[in-house]
């Protein structure tokens, strides 16, 4: 079984996380129902055991939070790949949500890089948020971009978000997490034997 638990305590967040490739549990407390909604697609459909535990200061906002919650997760995956030996290291999917269409495309490459290219618009505004600034509920939906940024930077992982349609923004990040989810089970899924590099390295 390929598994990593990752705790982390700064001045802003206390976070811990439990990761299994193989599957298990899925329980995620991050602190926003919308995100925990999120990361609960993306470990369902990448056939992942997660749990996120995490104590933030949403008294300034929820931005430390879900940055971390990159971080550590991303640290997670690059523990749990060990040598990458027999991945099949690369992961695509198109994934439709109702009106909204997203690319997920990745490379567990050993670097760190990621393209996102999904515009938003509000589909529901709360009193805090406008077209410039959209959210879903209280989620500040330009944290999705800040969360895949922390992650690609601590698995060291290239990644590729494209909105090719859609309207409702819920229905947009629901497709992003999903097909990252798909994405990085098509990766992580063990194909052979060798290491997937003429490099010899990942």
């Amino acid at each position: 079984m390929r598994t990593s638990t990752k705790h982390r305590t700064t001045k802003e967040t206390d976070i811990e996380i439990s990761l299994t490739l193989e599957g298990g549990a899925v329980d995620v407390k991050s602190g926003s129902g919308f995100f925990d909604h999120m990361l609960t697609l993306f470990a369902s459909h990448g056939g992942f055991g997660l749990t996120v535990k995490n104590v933030g200061d949403f008294d300034v906002d929820f931005h430390h939070s879900v940055e971390d919650i990159g971080i550590v997760l991303g640290e997670a995956f690059a523990e749990a790949l060990q040598d990458k030996r027999g991945i099949n290291r690369y992961g695509q999917f198109l994934l439709p949500m109702d009106e909204a269409l997203v690319l997920v495309a990745l490379d567990l490459s050993g670097r760190s890089f990621l393209a996102y290219d999904v515009p938003l618009r509000a589909s529901r505004l709360t009193d805090e948020g406008d077209e410039q600034n959209p959210k879903v509920g209280y989620f500040d939906c330009e944290l999705a971009e800040e969360f895949f940024l922390a992650f690609t930077r601590a698995a060291n992982v290239t990644l590729h978000i494209k909105e090719l349609s859609g309207k409702n923004t819920h229905h947009i990040l629901e497709a992003v997490f999903k097909g990252f989810g798909r994405a990085m089970k098509e990766a992580c899924t063990i194909t052979g034997t060798t290491l997937p590099s003429t490099k010899g390295v990942l």
